[in-house]
């Protein structure tokens, strides 16, 4: 099956926003007597806001302390921050390699979707300068299930009236390469330390049009080649 379209996930592959988001968690659980370290924040990669902030509870020992009214307004008070922190991002906060894959998906028709936890996608489309270039943006509110489970990859391949066996995903977090895998999509994850992923790069700076339909091209020749 040809090559279709190409579904990013947000943070760490087409910006960087994770110091951001860090920033905002660690005022929030700095009000709940909680220390927030980066190794935390990195098991937050790819999970939904409440998933996060559930993990961020029960690694400080309170996961029975907040009722559901009280991690809600957790939930909103560290999103207001991180909307504010948003400010600063613009068309410079692309990551390296993105613009230029982007105007070559465009040049060969290839779609281009994006399968983001964060409710805030939409937004961070439009700072960096790229709505228009999103044929689809899977509505991360309307997912039930969080990666790793394939379902906003799912959401994204239907939004852009494919199947997932003529895509390709493309991750920085584990939970974000298994759902992929999980979806049926190939996987390319960024990052040494992921495992599982169809191709993997050491940063976007490596991720080229060539690169992607190479792996397509390989994929359609060796029978099996995946699972």
């Amino acid at each position: 099956m040809m090559l279709q379209a190409v579904i990013f996930d947000l943070d760490g592959v087409i910006t960087d926003t994770a110091h951001l988001h860090f920033q905002a968690w660690r005022t929030v659980a700095a009000e709940t007597g909680i220390h927030l370290n980066e190794e935390v924040n990195e098991s937050l990669k790819g999970i939904s806001r409440m998933a996060s902030l559930e993990r961020i509870l029960r690694l400080g020992g309170k996961a029975s302390t907040f009722n559901e009214a009280q991690k809600a307004a957790l939930a909103g008070r560290k999103n207001a921050r991180y909307v504010e922190l948003l400010g600063s991002l613009g068309p410079q906060s692309l990551l390296p390699g993105i613009a230029p894959l982007l105007t070559e998906l465009k040049t060969q028709q290839i779609k281009i979707g994006l399968a983001s936890a964060s409710l805030n996608a939409p937004r961070i489309l439009q700072a960096l300068g790229l709505t228009a270039i999103f044929d689809y943006c899977a509505d991360a509110s309307r997912i039930t299930h969080s990666k790793p489970h394939p379902e906003i990859f799912l959401a994204a391949c239907r939004g852009l009236g494919v199947k997932p066996q003529a895509c390709v995903g493309v991750e920085d977090a584990q939970a974000g390469i298994d759902a992929i895998n999980a979806s049926g999509m190939l996987s390319i994850g960024i990052g040494s330390t992921l495992r599982e992923a169809d191709l993997r790069l050491n940063s976007t700076q490596e991720l080229t049009w060539r690169r992607i339909a190479g792996l397509m091209e390989h994929t359609e020749k060796a029978t099996g080649f995946r699972r």
